[in-house]
């Protein structure tokens, strides 16, 4: 009896919100590769430097990006010297290129590929709504993530057959060069996709959850715990033992010799009277939160005097960070975001299938007592 609630349940479930998975799921396999597609497009969008052009110093940087009227805290380099920098305020706060060999704020470029992904995010969150509507929208999405969750965890309980024995598994696990017709096929399809992807579409769809709700983002920071992490502290050092500080591009130099494997490294502009800068290196995509660590050296010395990576960061903020690329695939790089893909095709294949044969049940007996 239980099992056959559970069956009729699942059932229901995914009847209801399995239009919304399917655009989730469609749009998620538009978007897999979507870092890498924007970066490829606003590649293209930059000028060329000028023939032996010199980069300008940070300083130079600065004052052109605050002539312009930008607030420029924070100027991200790249391993690519031909690509502009990002100049803002701040991590969280919005960010402009600036040509580094000019001086030319550049803004955010505009292409195809930025338009059509944003339009894709847009619909893979809210339907693509704005105003009033968008909020709804989201809160009919995040409820078919949930559903959706649903649907995983009760299908692989009515996955399990009844008799525990390996020709029933593999049946379930691997597919045959032919079916007899269409209503066999579309049965183990529905069981073999499901159960290949089980794991990672879990993740991908727990993560969901966590992004669509407060209550979700609570629950999982409440699980991680809150204690504090080690904060960065520069050592103190005799002002009889200073020399002339040294400049900002001196210590940007020494920063990505000391790290060989950064691809991107961001400077956060001390304040008049600092006695050490604070560096953040990224070895990573950039979408790889746990590839990136903070160093801070002395002005005057170029010593590091402080040091913190992601595992100092308090258990609450490493399981958002992690919670956001999990979704997506990206903590795990190239690989991550392929498997991410995948499962959101299969998904896309589960929400197909399990619609023919809820046709066949509800819908074909209806037309046979006719």
């Amino acid at each position: 009896m239980f099992r056959k609630t559970v069956f009729w349940m699942h059932l229901g479930t995914g009847v209801v919100v399995g239009l919304v998975v399917a655009m989730m799921s469609l749009t998620g396999v538009l978007l897999t590769f979507e870092h890498q597609l924007i970066s490829w497009a606003d590649s293209k969008s930059w000028p060329a430097p000028p023939p032996q052009a010199v980069r300008l110093s940070v300083e130079e940087i600065a004052a052109s990006a605050t002539a312009s009227g930008l607030r420029a805290a924070r100027i991200t380099y790249y391993r690519d010297g031909d690509l502009p920098v990002l100049v803002g305020a701040g991590r969280r706060d919005p960010s402009t290129y600036v040509d580094s060999y000019t001086g030319t704020v550049l803004g955010q470029p505009t292409n195809a590929t930025r338009e059509l992904m944003a339009t894709l995010t847009g619909w893979h969150r809210w339907f693509d709504a704005d105003g009033e509507l968008r909020e709804i929208a989201a809160l009919v999405t995040g409820t078919s993530n949930l559903a959706f969750l649903f649907l995983i965890l009760s299908g692989a309980y009515l996955w399990l057959p009844k008799i525990m024995r390996w020709p029933l598994f593999r049946r379930r696990l691997r597919f045959d060069r032919s079916y007899r017709n269409a209503r066999e096929r579309d049965f183990y399809w529905h069981h073999i996709f499901a159960a290949w992807s089980i794991v990672p579409l879990t993740v991908v769809i727990a993560t969901a959850v966590v992004i669509s709700f407060p209550w979700a983002n609570r629950l999982l920071t409440g699980l991680a715990g809150d204690s504090p992490g080690s904060p960065i502290e520069a050592s103190v050092i005799e002002v009889a033992a200073r020399r002339d500080s040294l400049s900002l591009d001196a210590l940007l130099e020494l920063v990505m010799a000391q790290s060989t494997t950064w691809n991107s490294i961001a400077l956060t502009l001390p304040e008049t009277g600092s006695e050490a800068v604070s560096f953040e290196v990224d070895t990573g995509s950039g979408r790889q939160p746990h590839k990136r660590s903070t160093v801070v050296l002395d002005v005057y010395t170029g010593n590091v005097v402080g040091f913190s990576d992601f595992s100092d960061l308090p258990p609450a903020s490493r399981a958002i960070s992690w919670n956001r690329y999990l979704h997506t695939g990206e903590s795990f790089g190239f690989i991550g975001q392929t498997i991410a893909g995948l499962v959101s095709l299969a998904s896309l294949i589960m929400v197909w299938t399990g619609f023919a044969m809820a046709w066949r049940r509800l819908i074909v007996p209806l037309y046979r007592r006719r």
